[in-house]
């Protein structure tokens, strides 16, 4: 009777829905590890606010999966999807472009390379179709990121018994490379860390006061969809223009810090600067770093124009705020991801209330584990707090559900430093790597435990 189980577990086929990063990544970690999966994109059919293309893991906001520089903890999220094989991040690596200390992509590449992938695993089916219910009975991951469609998440209430809550988050405008007046732009990046890899347009005090002005005048999108409560933000991607009215002088000490940056003009600090990233390889388009905004497309044309070595800046994009949608995630989930009134189900990504793409990419990696272990009869396991996929899964299931908000992967989440350590380690980076190699060596032993190979030639970056 045991095999007979054991057999209809193996056999059982894994639905995933939503194809994004985090759905990506589950599908990954499921069809290496032999089991079948199903995997439901409704685009092309259902289009969305911010979406493109129809590819899988499609970047919509920055294309930069944030710090490469050891001893940080984005990094050590990085070298833990490392040890669990992660697909995403390979790709990640084949498709990166020039960014300093971060690690970016070419996002057209790295979309296309994680769909042939994908779509070429003979385990993954990839399915072009809407998901509108949610099964309680069947293992499924739901991945559908901030976008789910009304149905979906008409569905996922009505399984969780709570309303979803929601914020708008925000995408940067993106410049054409050629419209860049490098006669008053430069390239370099904050105290010569990362070469040329940024772009940089300097303002004086007039420039900038002028710049402040106009974006406070400047006309905004009203809310849309029904939504009484669109202007609920995530703290950590504000819009400019909702930082701008927080004070005369929040921009300077924002996106628009001059600290470590020299212009060659003047020989001098700027008051203010503006910073553009690569955006591909081909150098011909940059993203506005730190500038979501929710400005109608002709107001937000005539400010950005105000930015010196802008001022006739063609717009490959233009930025604009699109739904989020996520779940209150302390009231439901578990800390191995399933909920914890319907344990076959698991959330992963923006949707089980996280930000941040490689924090989607594990969450991914951790609810793709965990369904095997569910279809093989096995239980499910949490990575260890001290991890930075542990100490972010942790958040999730034990934040206060009060005022919820998503949260990316900060030293903030990680357990205490015992106080001998503390006052061993007087130096703060000495601190950080000191909970760096904590992390990674909890998060290798729990892969051990639970019978999970690991690759340790694996933590480097390609």
């Amino acid at each position: 009777m045991r095999n007979y189980a054991m057999m209809r577990h193996m056999s059982e086929m894994i639905e995933i829905i939503g194809g994004g990063l985090a759905g990506s990544e589950a599908a990954w970690q499921v069809a290496r590890r032999g089991l079948r999966v199903r995997l439901l994109e409704m685009r092309p059919g259902r289009a969305t606010g911010a979406h493109r293309t129809d590819g899988l893991a499609e970047l919509v906001c920055s294309n930069s999966l944030k710090s490469d520089l050891p001893d940080t903890a984005p990094r050590l999220l990085k070298d833990e999807l490392r040890a669990g094989k992660s697909l995403l991040l390979d790709v990640a690596h084949e498709a990166s472009v020039p960014a300093g200390g971060a690690l970016a992509v070419d996002r057209e590449r790295f979309s296309a390379l994680v769909t042939e992938r994908l779509a070429t695993h003979p385990l993954v089916e990839i399915c072009r179709e809407e998901a509108t219910t949610i099964d309680p009975q069947r293992i499924t991951i739901v991945a559908a990121g901030p976008l789910a469609s009304p149905t979906l998440s008409a569905s996922l209430v009505r399984l969780t018994g709570e309303q979803n809550l929601y914020f708008f988050d925000a995408i940067s405008p993106i410049v054409d490379g050629e419209s860049i007046d490098f006669g008053i732009a430069f390239r370099a990046a904050r105290y010569d860390k990362g070469g040329d890899d940024y772009v940089n347009c300097p303002m004086n005090r007039e420039e900038y006061e002028r710049f402040h002005d106009a974006l406070l005048a400047a006309e905004t999108v009203s809310p849309h969809e029904g939504l009484e409560d669109e202007e609920k933000y995530f703290e950590g991607c504000l819009p400019i223009e909702e930082l701008a009215r927080r004070g005369r002088d929040t921009l300077r000490f924002g996106p628009m810090k001059p600290v470590g940056l020299t212009d060659p003009r003047t020989g001098r600090e700027p008051y203010a600067c503006v910073q553009l990233r690569l955006e591909n390889l081909m150098a011909d388009a940059y993203n506005i770093v730190g500038f979501q905004c929710h400005l109608k497309y002709g107001a937000q044309q005539t400010v950005l124009r105000l930015i010196p070595g802008l001022e006739k800046a063609e717009f490959i994009r233009l930025g604009q705020m699109h739904r989020n949608t996520y779940i209150c995630a302390p009231r439901i989930l578990r800390d191995t991801l399933q909920m914890r009134d319907h344990p076959r189900v698991l959330l992963a990504g923006q949707i089980s209330g996280i930000e941040g793409y490689t924090e989607a990419m594990a969450t991914g990696m951790i609810a793709g584990l965990n369904a095997v272990r569910i279809a093989r009869g096995l239980d499910p396991s949490a990575p260890p707090r001290e991890s930075a996929t542990g100490s972010l899964i942790h958040y999730l299931s034990h934040a206060l559900p009060e005022n919820y908000q998503p949260a990316n992967t900060t030293f903030a989440l990680f357990p205490p430093i015992p106080e001998a350590e503390r006052k061993r380690l007087r130096r703060k980076a000495d601190r950080h790597r000191w909970q760096v190699e904590r992390g990674l060596a909890a998060f290798l032993e729990w892969l051990g435990a639970i019978g999970e190979a690991t690759v340790d030639d694996r933590l480097s970056p390609n």
